[in-house]
């Protein structure tokens, strides 16, 4: 019987390779590189669902709140990491991803952990509602990702 993809149902799934500079005095990659490895999952889903330019334009559009990680295995270079990413709740101006962070190496997941991320007004520092089209968008990427893949034409 197949293995279970660790990262079905994520809707966003990006390969990083680990850099040796991943690595810390312990002989392993530092915590750090953890959350960078999420930020460029969420940087990629934030891309997809065209909410990633209000820094840069001055109107609606993300910040990060929170973050976390549950550290499930050490990593050491050489490696790649498999990274996924989803929104598992939405509300009105914030929605609570979710990550899961796999090494190619170890063949098992390395990582879980998730943040919330706020829609905020640039030009004036306030949260505000995520956009309809936004919101349209995660919906539409999120309901891709859990729809199973069609059979093999024969």
């Amino acid at each position: 019987m197949p293995a279970v993809d660790p990262l079905n149902g994520f809707a966003i799934v990006i390969e990083i390779p680990i850099a040796w500079g991943d690595m810390d005095a312990f002989g392993h990659v530092n915590n750090v590189a953890f959350f960078r490895y999420f930020e460029s999952a969420r940087v990629a889903y934030l891309t997809r669902i065209e909410f990633a330019e209000g820094p840069r334009t001055g109107v609606v559009g993300p910040i990060l709140h929170s973050t976390h990680c549950r550290f499930r295995r050490a990593l050491t270079y050489p490696d790649t990491v498999v990274v996924g990413a989803r929104t598992v709740e939405l509300g009105e101006d914030r929605f609570r991803m979710e990550y899961r962070l796999s090494s190619r190496a170890l063949g098992e997941v390395a990582a879980e952990g998730g943040g919330t991320v706020v829609s905020i007004d640039y030009a004036t520092g306030r949260k505000a509602p995520i956009p309809d089209n936004v919101r349209a968008n995660i919906r539409a990427l999120d309901e891709s990702a859990l729809q199973p893949d069609p059979p093999p034409s024969p």
